[in-house]
């Protein structure tokens, strides 16, 4: 399989990645990649900040649209500090548990948060 090399702080323009505006961005790339069969190789060297919410939009979000096996063959990580590999690994896992059941995700948290469909 063909790989095709993301770096994250070029898409983004500098070294904090923390806005899921920023991660949408990344998300397209990643997309793209993976719509053309390639290995997307994502390499965050030079970025110093990373969010949970910038990696939801990054990553967690392609759990939508891409089945569990077609990402752990597709997708590679590199130059990621141990910390931020912590927080990928749960957005990850909730970006599975959410995308199982969505609508019933939704329906907890209303739940948990006192809210209703009014």
């Amino acid at each position: 399989m063909e790989s095709v090399k993301i770096n994250v702080f070029n898409i983004v323009g500098n070294g904090n990645c923390t806005l899921p505006e920023d991660g949408e961005k990344v998300f397209e790339a990643i997309k793209k990649a993976l719509e053309s069969n390639k290995k997307a190789m994502i390499s965050f060297k030079n970025v110093t900040t990373i969010t949970s919410a910038f990696l939801n939009s990054a990553i967690g979000k392609l759990y939508g649209s891409f089945e569990d096996a077609k990402l752990k063959e597709s997708l590679q990580v590199e130059d990621m500090a141990v910390e931020d590999q912590i927080i990928l690994k749960r957005v990850v896992i909730g970006a599975k548990l959410y995308f199982k059941d969505s609508q019933r995700m939704v329906e907890s948290i209303k739940e948990i948060l006192g809210e209703d469909d009014e």
